[in-house]
């Protein structure tokens, strides 16, 4: 009898110490632990199933938890951390939704990835998503929650007390809103269109309301004289009703006035409607025409310029004659460039083709200069020539410009050079050579 028992508490011990070692062991990783601890429990379809044995963090920052669990699990399986309430701190578990039997198990000691777990967000993570000053109002919103219902169980008992009929009579208020549909269809379509509109006008919405507070304590500032106006308000009712009745008589003798101006006014609803743009886009232009003509600051605007136009007229009195002696005498010199005009540029713009030809003394436009007879040879040095003397080479007559157009060979049709004659009012061949063109056909 000793012996039996004596077995029996082996076997208990045994279970009690040893057993819990047994079933089925899996690693779950998750993103983070969410304040998991070992010995959490693990649940399937809400019933206790195994526990949580430890938990360790990966090489790349992820919580692989081992769990243990008592039944064989299947491909397909699931985990998730969830807690079994908002306000807890270590009461979380993990709850494991199987896979179908039908799968192929899971191997004991097999993995869980992040694509069969789900991490939750604990609140204090969406805690502290808000700035800190949202956060601190939220905390001063709770501290005002507690203090509007300290010391005031009683009457929250009573609240209760009534919170179940009111709902019922709220059911009650919705199913009959909810027998004429279409009514309330209606309403709510209204309700929405309304909304709309009042959501388009939110700037004068909102400028109304501002308007309105400022007027309301511009009221209550004058509350005494308010109050004298109130007292004063009954009289004035009764004599403007006196005066409304006589004004009936006299809108009876308005009426002809009205109907001999109706066909006149006929057509002004259109017309004040196409105004209405003109004078909208008109206001800007009306704006910056006072700021042409008044503007803060100095010599920017339209009054100080006037101011100064006597001054400048006076300047330009004595200045323009002059001007206009430069201008004429300028002009001979003008109408010899303007006839020189398409050497200049073909000058340019054949400048680099010229200056590419070279021969045994270097390019063109280096050995060139030493044709101008600036310098005599005198026993191996250069001697200047007086200005006066640098022409006499060239022999008489001293005729050193070229005719407009003489730049290059004279063209088919007789274009150039371009003198006077046969061109009247070209450069007169007193001043040029026609013959002096380069050589070649």
């Amino acid at each position: 009898m000793i012996a039996a028992l004596a077995a029996v508490v082996v076997a208990l011990a045994y279970i009690l110490f040893f057993g819990g070692n047994g079933g089925h062991k899996y690693d779950l990783l998750f993103q983070n632990a969410s304040q998991l601890v070992p010995d959490n429990q693990v649940l399937i379809g809400g019933s206790p199933v195994g526990s949580v044995e430890s938990i360790d963090l990966t090489d790349d920052n992820l919580a692989e938890v081992h769990v243990t669990v008592d039944q064989q699990l299947h491909e397909g399986t699931t985990a998730v951390i969830r807690a079994t309430s908002l306000g807890g701190i270590a009461n979380h578990y993990v709850s494991i939704s199987p896979g179908p039997n039908s799968n192929a198990e899971l191997d004991d000691g097999a993995t869980l990835g992040l694509g069969e777990t789900t991490t939750p967000v604990d609140i204090d993570q969406l805690f502290n998503t808000f700035p800190p000053a949202v956060r601190r109002g939220l905390a001063n919103v709770i501290k005002g929650f507690a203090g509007t219902y300290v010391g005031r169980g009683p009457e929250a008992n009573k609240t209760f007390k009534y919170f179940g009929p009111a709902l019922n009579r709220t059911n009650a208020f919705v199913s009959e809103l909810n027998a004429d549909q279409r009514l309330f269809e209606r309403f709510i379509v209204s309700s929405s269109k309304l909304a709309t509109t009042v959501a388009q006008r939110g700037e004068q919405l909102s400028s109304a309301i501002s308007n309105a507070n400022t007027a309301f304590g511009a009221i209550a500032s004058q509350n005494v004289a308010f109050s004298r106006t109130l007292r004063l308000l009954p009289p004035v009712f009764r004599q403007g009703n006196t005066t409304f009745v006589n004004l009936r008589a006299a809108l009876d003798d308005i009426d002809p006035l009205i109907n001999t101006a109706k066909p006149a006014t006929k057509n002004l609803e259109p017309f004040l409607a196409d105004l209405r743009p003109v004078l909208s886009k008109a206001v800007p232009v009306f704006k910056n025409l006072r700021l042409t003509v008044r503007r803060p600051g100095q010599a920017n605007d339209a009054g100080e310029l006037l101011a100064a136009l006597p001054t400048v007229q006076k300047r330009a009195s004595t200045a323009f004659p002059h001007s206009e002696d430069a201008i004429n005498a300028f002009l001979p010199t003008l109408n010899l460039f303007r006839a020189y005009s398409p050497d200049l540029f073909n000058g340019f713009g054949k400048l680099g083709q010229i200056t590419g030809f070279y021969d045994g003394n270097g390019h063109y436009a280096r050995a060139q200069p030493a044709d101008l007879n600036l310098f005599n040879y005198n026993a191996g040095t250069l001697d200047p020539i007086t200005p006066s003397q640098q022409y006499d080479a060239f022999g008489p007559p001293h005729t050193f410009r070229r005719c407009p157009g003489g730049a290059t060979q004279p063209a088919p049709d007789g274009s150039n050079p371009f003198v006077d004659p046969p061109f009247a009012g070209a450069a007169p061949t007193s001043t040029c050579d026609p013959a002096d063109v380069p050589p070649g056909p």
